[in-house]
């Protein structure tokens, strides 16, 4: 599992954007940044629409004051569905990644098999990062939601 001072893998992962979606290697898109990278388990899903990710939309003006360049939500769905999600969350000011196949997640050692509810999902978890490297790790507990949401990673910056 990956660990604070580790770097984030260099696995690639689909960035949604206004103009359509690019892919780019993790280690790319954070590298240089001080960023706020935050997952949850699967968009559309009730605690993840109805706190995490509003939580961060919400508090995005006080990430940037905290000298945060991007806060990015990862999920294991496809672009389609964060484009989606991302729009019905008003969610701009947040950069959504998709990790369709898991491999992020996997290479990250946060995956959790859900069975039914959608196979392989990533472990809810946030984790701040400075030029990729792992400075802040908040990993929840399974059906936790306290160390990852937003008012708790920013008391931290």
């Amino acid at each position: 599992m990956i660990e604070l001072g580790n770097t984030i893998p260099s696995v690639s992962v689909t960035v949604v954007t206004p103009e359509g979606q690019d892919v780019v290697s993790a280690e790319q898109l954070f590298a240089g940044k001080k960023a706020v990278l935050f997952a949850v388990p699967g968009a559309f899903t009730p605690t993840c629409s109805a706190h995490h990710l509003p939580g961060f939309v919400v508090l995005a003006d006080d990430f940037k004051a905290k000298g945060v360049d991007i806060i990015a939500c990862i999920s294991v769905n496809d672009a389609f569905v964060m484009r989606a999600w991302g729009e019905q969350q008003n969610a701009e000011a947040i950069t959504m990644l998709a990790d369709g196949g898991a491999a992020l997640t996997k290479a990250m050692g946060l995956e959790m098999e859900t069975g039914d509810f959608g196979g392989v999902r990533s472990r809810r978890y946030a984790m701040v990062l400075e030029d990729g490297v792992v400075k802040q790790l908040f990993i929840e507990e399974p059906k936790q939601f306290e160390v990852s949401k937003a008012e708790a990673v920013l008391a931290t910056l």
